[in-house]
């Protein structure tokens, strides 16, 4: 799961509120009793499991009961020794002893907890990519050991899957344009790693893949609901029985929602963001460039979506005072560098949120010829009185920068053409002074009108001023 691409920023709850709920999730709160409970008496096997003899009590101490009880409290101690909160004192005995990281759950920091509930996590895990004990048993020859071979299993490919579905679990979770907090059909969930890019229709092998594997998902995420990574509803059990059965009641066929649904939790958001970070990967968080400078918060949210980059800056301003922050935001959007254009739009999206307090500021680089035409816009939006009229030059020079920006942060896209089509539109001249405008970004912004513009005679006039910008530049 490594890659250097970023992902969409994330929402995270704070990290006291996260380590309230990692405490509240069934395993690692069952983990936590029975560590406590685990006394002198206590005993374990050669893997640190619990004996099967304590398991009924172990059970009754977590107050379970029925069939899955022992099962239970066995997932729950392994837990415990994999968290560190039981530790084997003697191997040959067979005894234990509280571990170190259980007083954390208690006394440590809000940090300690999440750090032991990323470690349930990752056991969990490892679970969940385990054949059920049913395929165990059937792969058991009469010595007692599992053939493994005729499982059909590869725990590297069913690890990598199960990465792979909430990898896109997370990815459909944090972008603007997903279910957001709403729960995705485990159907669309599969498909969206079974189901190659760019297949219209898909074939009924790919069809039956994505079925098989909605099942495989069905087990897991009852594996993983029970440590807090998601809300799981599971595929509904009439769809699981005897075809020849006949229903208890009226079924509705278009319900998908019978087909299991799931999201993941905000804890879970927190941990799968945890493990992508450690897989390498680009995770941005909301909130991670309150302490940092106006740069960094031009820079880090050049990329992203329009929602993020306001929530992200908001944090920011709420930070300093207005008129300090005003002239940090202004000063890092100087630049001449091709990260110029889309630092300077950032920055006019983030003065949109400041008040009357950040004018000065803003006058104080109205002769700035890269502030002064965003510092008038301000100005003149927010009611400000003697603002001066801005000199041609600014103006084209503010136009192609916009341009440039726009271009950066969306590339050829419909709300571009669309601005360009009403550019050229209200200035019949525009191409005949726009060459000549002194910004490194001219000649890229004049060919962009020029592949997006539809009228042929206009885009033939964008090609033309961008050669002349391009010898003027010396390209």
């Amino acid at each position: 799961m490594s890659d250097s691409s970023p992902l969409p920023p994330v929402r995270l709850r704070s990290e006291a509120e996260l380590a309230r709920d990692a405490l509240a999730t069934p395993l690692l709160s069952r983990a936590a009793r029975l560590a406590r409970w685990a006394g002198p008496d206590t005993r374990v096997g050669t893997a640190g499991e619990l004996v099967e003899e304590q398991l009924p009590a172990a059970a009754e101490a977590l107050g379970l009961d029925g069939e899955d009880a022992a099962a239970l409290a066995s997932e729950a101690w392994r837990v415990a020794v994999d968290t560190g909160l039981v530790e084997v004192a003697d191997e040959e005995e067979g005894t234990v002893t509280a571990g170190a990281d259980l007083a954390l759950l208690t006394s440590g920091s809000p940090q300690d907890v999440l750090r032991v509930w990323l470690e349930a996590l990752e056991t969990v895990l490892a679970d969940a990519s385990v054949p059920d004990l049913g395929e165990l048993v059937d792969a058991m020859d009469e010595g007692g050991e599992i053939d493994f071979s005729s499982l059909d299993w590869d725990p590297e490919a069913e690890a990598e899957f199960l990465d792979g579905v909430l990898g896109n679990l997370y990815i459909l979770t944090v972008s603007e344009q997903g279910p957001g907090d709403s729960p995705v059909p485990l159907p669309a969930l599969a498909a969206s790693v079974l189901v190659p890019d760019g297949m219209g229709e898909p074939t009924n092998d790919v069809l039956e893949q994505v079925s098989d594997a909605m099942m495989r998902l069905d087990e897991q995420f009852r594996t993983l609901e029970p440590v807090g990574l998601v809300d799981f509803q599971p595929v509904d059990e009439a769809l699981l029985a005897d075809t020849d059965e006949e229903p208890p009641g009226p079924v509705d066929e278009a319900d998908v929602t019978r087909y299991g649904m799931v999201r993941l939790t905000p804890l879970g958001l927190f941990g799968m963001r945890a493990r992508l970070l450690e897989a390498g990967m680009t995770a941005p968080a909301v909130g991670e460039f309150a302490d940092k400078g106006a740069d960094a918060l031009l820079d880090g949210t050049s990329a992203f979506p329009p929602a993020a980059a306001q929530a992200e800056t908001e944090q920011w301003l709420a930070c300093r005072e207005p008129l300090a922050a005003t002239r940090e935001l202004l000063a890092a959007a100087r630049g001449s560098d091709a990260g110029a254009p889309l630092r300077r739009l950032r920055c006019q999206q983030a003065l949109s949120l400041v008040g009357a307090d950040a004018e000065p500021a803003l006058r104080e680089v109205l002769d700035d010829p890269e502030l002064g035409g965003l510092a008038r816009v301000w100005l003149t939006e927010h009611g400000a009185a003697d603002v001066p009229v801005p000199p041609e030059s600014m103006v084209f020079w503010l136009t192609i920068d916009t341009l440039a920006a726009q271009l950066a942060a969306e590339g050829n896209s419909a709300e571009l053409q669309a601005l360009v089509e009403g550019l050229a539109a209200q200035h019949r001249g525009f191409f005949a002074t726009a060459w000549r405008v002194d910004h490194p970004a001219t000649p890229e912004v004049l060919e962009a009108m020029g592949r997006l513009h539809p009228d042929k005679k206009v885009a033939k006039e964008a090609r033309k001023a961008a050669f002349k910008a391009r010898s003027q530049h010396g390209g």
